[in-house]
């Protein structure tokens, strides 16, 4: 799971600590204390630990080993459909905004410190610690000096130093040094010492070795290893004071043809008409190893998921739900663009998904689990449903830890009894879900997730750091969520919309909070915008049910006392026309290993956007991005759009939102409806 600097904003959890008991939400008690019951954190955190011990990158034989693993648990638990999707990937077919990227493999990736008249010192081995090697490193047998050229993205760290034929130290990631390091200066190879996803602890273990990557398409082939903190301060020291270092690299690993594979299965729905729709639930099984919080745990932890239901369905201890119930294991981002593309007929039949990307962390790794709301663009009732089930894990786990006694304490034998202080959150970018939610496809997600993890990219995220109650209390809001959904009918409508109603009055009163100090006219455009969201979710609820009722009216909801429903932030130019996203392709531009604007704007002729690396007060260049190409739907004009964007991440100029929206006009995405 990739991260990006978000704020997550909860006003207040309200607790309960007295003598009475907080009733379940949604579902019948004798339901949630069947889920309850039978979700094992200890079964969960078993095969977490099996899946652990694969380095699973895309295409690769480690991904495949433990799709198979997957396939046969789910097999195993009753899923008899289970298979694996393969979909091509050459590094030239396309699957909507994603350049399909080739499968990469390793054999071997030795780093060896040569020394005068002594015994070599291997420094990194992939055979023993395979996050050692950069993804997409290219075969190569080399023995050169070691040059330290700081952050290896500028050309200033090169003056004055030859390069040519030498392997260069970099503090930054090894794709965005090697175009200019191989490419421009000639060096043979890279060692990084890239602190990624930083946080509060980024520098306190300075043995951490941190997960490293090139770029699948650029020309200048190399290789790359990482290093830790450590090794790369001691290196520098000894070439501040004129000493040589000689390294020996040996890598046998490159690019093929290969496959996106995803594994899939059901339980199928009861309703002759309803289980044609599907509640997904979603993880993404590749990354390096270990990889245990990101993402063992969310794959993990649905496979406990899969167990349960359908063990207490076949049983009899739950009805059958109307819907179909699908789980998806897939390759991150990549292979959920592969299936939604490929396979349009997923998308037509998914209504909601429940996203688990990162929700096993520990104390340890001084995680926070957050249920994240989608993005303003996309109003939906699906996470007040998430919500409820956790703010009432909340209470329960706290009154356990406080007093020792709790009805449902969602305790796992083997892991902590600690609190879990779920946030609401508001909507964060990193995953799969921002596929899903995309305007292309426009399936609502509920994402539970981890953050703030130290050891996220990390050779130290292991199975070691993953607490067994965190995975069932995890479990029990992602089940008890999709199984609500899963046979939600008009009979649920009332309770749902309370639901929504403590929704409404916590996301405005984070509203609120998130703008104290702001302008009045930032505050009321978020607030004015809040009224719309409130008004879309309500509506989606009744759309979901195809109910033909008629939803409340604005006035109910909530009441925007600001401002005229003219525009906020005066611009002294007005931009009549609308802009609407065109079909194909679908969707987000900047995808994984592939940005489709970048590469479509640089064939054009267009200069980098502003927009893209602006900050905001609540999210930066990539958020408003992605937003920006939401809310093109042929309803808003670009001041309508910039006041959308405002809202959600911070005032933004109004000729910064052009300026994207023009560029998007040029590269074919958007179209101008006037």
């Amino acid at each position: 799971m990739k991260k990006v600097a978000w704020i997550s904003l909860a006003v207040g959890m309200a607790v309960g600590t007295g003598a009475w008991a907080q009733k379940p939400p949604l579902l019948p008690e004798k339901t949630i204390a069947a889920l309850a019951n039978e979700l094992s954190g200890e079964t969960a955190k078993r095969n977490l630990e099996v899946i652990a011990t694969f380095h699973r990158q895309r295409g690769s034989r480690g991904f495949h080993e433990a799709a198979e693993l997957v396939v046969e648990r789910l097999r195993a638990y009753g899923l008899s459909d289970a298979a694996i999707l393969q979909f091509p990937a050459d590094g030239n077919l396309f699957y909507g905004t994603q350049r399909a990227r080739p499968a990469w493999d390793a054999k071997k990736g030795d780093l060896w410190e040569m020394r005068e008249g002594m015994a070599p010192i291997k420094m990194a081995s992939y055979e023993a610690m395979p996050i050692v090697l950069a993804e997409d490193s290219e075969s190569a047998d080399v023995t050169a000096n070691l040059v330290d050229v700081g952050e290896g993205t500028k050309e200033s760290g090169y003056a004055d130093k030859n390069v040519k034929g030498k392997i260069v130290l970099v503090s930054e990631q090894p794709g965005a040094v090697r175009d200019l390091a191989i490419g421009e200066f000639g060096a043979v190879g890279i060692v990084s010492y890239a602190q990624n996803q930083k946080s509060a602890w980024w520098g306190e273990d300075e043995n951490l070795i941190r997960w490293g990557h090139l770029e699948t398409f650029s020309p200048n082939r190399s290789f790359a290893f990482m290093v830790s903190l450590k090794t790369a301060r001691a290196m520098k020291e000894r070439l501040a004071h004129g000493e040589e270092i000689k390294l020996h690299a040996v890598v046998k690993a490159g690019q093929h043809p290969g496959f996106y594979e995803v594994v899939t299965a059901t339980i199928p729905g009861a309703d002759p008409k309803l289980k044609e729709e599907e509640i997904a639930f979603s993880c993404h099984l590749d990354h390096q190893r270990p990889g245990a919080n990101d993402n063992a745990s969310g794959c993990a932890t649905i496979l406990e998921v899969a167990r349960t239901l359908q063990k207490l369905i076949g049983e009899g201890q739950i009805p059958k739900p109307a819907r179909t119930i699908r789980f998806i294991f897939p390759p991150e981002i990549e292979g959920t663009m592969a299936l939604l593309n490929g396979k349009p007929e997923f998308a037509q039949r998914i209504k909601a998904v429940i996203h688990m990307d990162m929700v096993g962390g520990g104390p340890a790794t001084k995680a926070v689990f957050h249920v994240t709301r989608g993005p303003m663009s996309l109003p939906s009732f699906v996470h007040d449903v998430a919500w409820a089930f956790a703010q009432w894990v909340n209470e329960e786990s706290y009154k356990f830890a406080a007093t020792g006694e709790a009805d449902y304490p969602m305790v796992a034998p083997e892991g902590g009894k600690e609190p879990l202080g779920a946030m609401d959150s508001a909507y964060t970018m990193g995953s799969d879900h921002d596929v899903y939610q995309d305007s292309s496809f426009k399936i609502p997600a509920i994402y539970l997730n981890d953050w703030p993890d130290r050891y996220i990219h990390t050779n130290f995220d292991t199975s070691a750091n993953i607490d067994p109650t965190k995975l069932k209390r995890a479990a029990f809001i992602g089940a008890a969520s999709g199984y609500f959904l899963a046979g939600m009918d008009t009979g649920q409508l009332d309770a749902v919309e309370k639901e929504m109603t403590i929704g409404r009055f916590l996301r405005d009163a984070q509203t609120r909070e998130r703008a104290r100090g702001q302008s009045d006219e930032t505050l009321c455009l978020s607030i004015r915008e809040l009224v719309h969201y409130e008004k879309e979710a309500q509506r989606s609820l009744h759309d979901f049910l195809q109910d033909g009722t008629l939803i409340k009216s604005g006035a109910a909801l909530m009441t925007d006392t600001c401002l005229p429903e003219s525009t906020i932030l005066s611009e002294p130019v007005v931009f009549p026309w609308k802009y609407r996203r065109v079909a194909k392709p679908k969707g987000p531009l900047s995808v994984f290993g592939y940005d489709y604007f970048a590469d479509h704007a640089k064939a054009a002729g267009i200069p980098t956007p502003k927009l893209l690396s602006y900050e905001g007060l609540w999210g930066g260049g990539e958020e408003y991005a992605y937003e920006v190409l939401n809310f093109a739907d042929g309803k808003r004009n670009a001041q309508e759009i910039r006041d959308a964007v405002s809202a959600e991440y911070g005032p933004v100029p109004l000729g910064v939102i052009v300026e994207y929206l023009k560029a998007l006009e040029r590269i074919g995405v958007v179209q101008e409806v006037k």
